[in-house]
């Protein structure tokens, strides 16, 4: 496909709009609300702010003035700008099809809870009765309803990645499910792309506002609004909280994938990337602290509900011990009870000594929880508690179904793009069969998540497939812009594009803060590594109820070291095949240069 023959999106709102619904995914609704309520509240918006400015922005803009440019996909782009380069395209799609792989598998969930909410008493609010009828599973009493549903409803989970098991096929289903939509969305490249994110980049907004409507009229919800926005300052001391800052700044924009590479190289010539990656860098944390809004508002609503049962559970005791009128002990006075008949009464208090809890609001909302377990457990636990429980689950389904989606596009457009673009393909293959291949191809090496020991290996690809070879991976991409492109070639091509250079901001942030502060990454996530020992994960034990922790066997060691090379080394390897290829041919470097800017992939 020639550069002049080239799709391109119908307006600039679309490509907008793909920006947004790619970089807005899950991550916000449930990494952002983690990680304020690790790093003192509202106080982790300072850093996390500076860091949009210091390394976010600068590198989103940088990415989409790489691929509006070259009009190219990474692996086209990137040996445009040098033959020994086009590793780091490469790299980007083995990063991206790891993704693609586990996260799809999220959305697959996604279908299965919303599937379970069209019930009358959905599934998650109740143990099931055991087999003779007699009383509730074992398993589910130990743990709760919400986790009962999740580990074994929804994953059936071995109690080690060591216990393969069967496949699930509920869950090979919705996979299968999740994999056909995404073909859909995508089957026609930006053309049918184009179209799906007006819906995939809006609707998620409209469920979060009626969210924090709802939200904000639930019993507790401002304990947890309070929460959030009540600065602990002391937590800007600790180094962790500014690596999390960044790190989630990175991670949230997509950088590194080539995905926004893609994107941006389906605009028109003369697009305003520079105001657009602004734009959507200030939408994407502005989505998060709005759905942290709406996650503390749940969480005050759910800390509120346990804190209260946990005080109605010792008013019940204390009733049912001492001889107290009904009316003498309430929730507001219980504590101060506790502490008159433990001195009144220390024999008969001796005895239920045991019993007593020690309720803590402070405690409940404490409690930070991430990833799938705030997303299927704590939210799943807050909603069987509403009233219209079932509604409020399906909007909430919905709402992650289209975060999920919408990432996704991006993702499989990071792999289908380059592959286009690549003639002895595109001669062959029309770009939809392409397409189907992919997505073929990924549903087939991700059904092994859907086995029961399925979720051990999703945690792996979670974990270890992306954070070591996007920091390296972006790291090489702006050395190699400033420092082997060349800067001021680079402020060429933007004046070419835009009408005017980059201003002092941008040039010191490509130039001097950004690679330093992504070497500082690279460098902590090593050491990190390195001191964490032999790599554990979460083991679910039915019979304790509850997660315990064990280390990965040597194959899962061997495989985790694979994944972190796997990516990466594709850098080295291809800038050798291409010193071998001019060593063969006798090609001058900068003249192989400028034969590949000029020429098609």
């Amino acid at each position: 496909m020639s550069k002049e023959a080239r799709p391109s999106w119908d307006s600039p709102m679309q490509f907008v709009l793909a920006c947004v619904s790619y970089a807005v995914g899950l991550g916000n609704v449930w990494r952002f609300p983690y990680l304020c309520q690790m790093h003192g509240g509202g106080g982790f918006l300072i850093p996390y702010l500076l860091m949009l400015v210091l390394e976010g922005i600068p590198l989103f803009c940088m990415e989409l003035a790489i691929g509006q440019k070259m009009r190219l996909g990474s692996i086209g782009a990137w040996t445009a700008i040098n033959p020994y380069l086009g590793g780091l395209g490469i790299a980007s799609v083995v990063t991206s099809m790891y993704l693609c792989l586990y996260y799809n598998v999220i959305n697959a969930w996604s279908f299965w809870y919303l599937f379970h909410s069209f019930q009358s008493v959905l599934p998650w609010a109740e143990c099931p009765v055991n087999s003779n009828r007699t009383g509730y599973l074992e398993e589910c009493e130990v743990a709760s309803p919400t986790q009962y549903f999740f580990y074994r409803e929804t994953l059936n989970i071995s109690s080690s990645i060591d216990e393969n098991g069967g496949i699930h096929m509920g869950q090979a289903l919705c996979l299968l499910l999740a994999w056909i939509i995404v073909y859909l969305f995508i089957v026609r490249g930006v053309k049918s792309t184009g179209v799906v994110v007006y819906f995939t980049a809006t609707f998620p907004y409209v469920v979060l506002i009626i969210y924090l409507i709802r939200g904000m009229t639930l019993h507790g919800a401002w304990n947890g609004v309070k929460y959030m926005f009540t600065p602990k300052l002391e937590q800007l001391a600790n180094p962790q909280t500014w690596i999390n800052a960044a790190t989630q700044i990175f991670f949230s924009l997509g950088l590194g994938f080539g995905s926004l590479i893609a994107f941006a190289s389906y605009n028109h010539h003369n697009n305003n990337f520079e105001r657009q990656a602004i734009v959507v860098s200030l939408i994407n944390s502005g989505t998060s602290v709005f759905a942290s809004i709406v996650t503390f508002s749940i969480y005050g609503f759910k800390a509120t509900f346990n804190y209260e049962s946990c005080l109605e559970r010792m008013r019940l005791l204390l009733l049912n011990t001492f001889d107290l009128s009904e009316e003498t002990i309430s929730i507001e006075n219980v504590s101060s009870w506790i502490s008159h008949l433990n001195y009144t009464h220390p024999e008969r208090f001796a005895a239920i000594a045991s019993k007593i809890e020690d309720c803590s609001l402070e405690a409940e909302l404490d409690t930070a929880v991430e990833g799938t377990g705030l997303a299927f457990i704590v939210y799943s636990e807050a909603i069987k508690n509403m009233p219209l429980s079932q509604l409020w689950s399906v909007l909430y389904f919905i709402m992650l179904l289209l975060l999920g989606m919408g990432s996704m596009l991006g993702n499989v457009t990071a792999i289908i793009t380059p592959l286009g673009d690549l003639k002895f393909l595109s001669r062959t293959l029309s770009n939809e069969t392409i397409n189907g291949l992919v997505c073929l191809l990924c549903f087939l090496l991700g059904f092994g998540f859907t086995s029961r020991s399925g979720n051990y290996w999703f945690t792996i690809f979670n974990e270890y497939a992306a954070t070591f070879s996007l920091l390296f991976i972006v790291f090489i991409e702006v050395i190699s812009v400033c420092y082997i492109y060349g800067l001021r070639r680079f402020e060429k091509d933007i004046e070419d594009m835009l009408g005017h250079r980059p201003n002092w901001y941008w040039k010191v942030m490509w130039a001097v803060i950004s690679p330093v502060l992504l070497i500082s990454l690279f460098i902590f996530y090593i050491i990190n590594y390195i001191q964490g020992g032999t790599p554990t994960y979460q083991a679910w034990d039915k019979d304790l109820g509850k997660s315990v922790v064990k280390e990965y066997p040597v194959y899962g060691q061997a495989f985790i070291a694979l994944l972190l090379v796997s990516s990466v080394s594709c850098v080295p390897l291809a800038a050798l095949y291409a010193f071998c290829r001019r060593k063969q041919r006798g090609t001058p470097i900068r003249q192989q240069t400028a034969s590949a800017a000029s020429s098609d992939i």
